[in-house]
């Protein structure tokens, strides 16, 4: 088991889900159901899954739900891309969030790496 506030990718997926709510909730209210229900459960589920990962016995089963986490990075990712391109947001605003998608999907890649080992 590891302790979640000690994991670096777990404190990022915070973050990116903190800032993923932040601009939802200047989404048009037409919206509510539809992409910014879609953003938020994706991004919610990054962490989610991290540290139900990070709670299980074996690092075979954290791997499983990193796996899991790094899914929902690639949704969120293209959800975030589809935003822009519905006019519903800007690249001004996505793009460094989508940055730090980038940063999370890195991290996942290299802690499954660590894992392995």
């Amino acid at each position: 088991m590891h302790k979640l506030e000690d994991l670096k990718i777990w404190n990022k997926a915070m973050e990116v889900a903190q800032e993923v709510y932040l601009l939802t909730a200047s989404f048009p209210n037409e919206e509510r159901f539809r992409i910014t229900s879609q953003l938020r459960r994706s991004v919610v589920s990054i962490p989610s899954n991290i540290a139900e990962g990070a709670g299980r016995n074996t690092n075979g089963e954290f791997k499983n739900f990193l796996g899991f986490a790094n899914g929902s990075s690639y949704k969120l990712y293209t959800q975030l891309l589809l935003s822009i391109k519905l006019n519903i947001s800007s690249e001004f605003v996505v793009n460094p969030i989508l940055s730090k998608v980038i940063e999370l999907q890195k991290m996942s890649y290299a802690l499954l790496k660590s894992l392995e080992k």
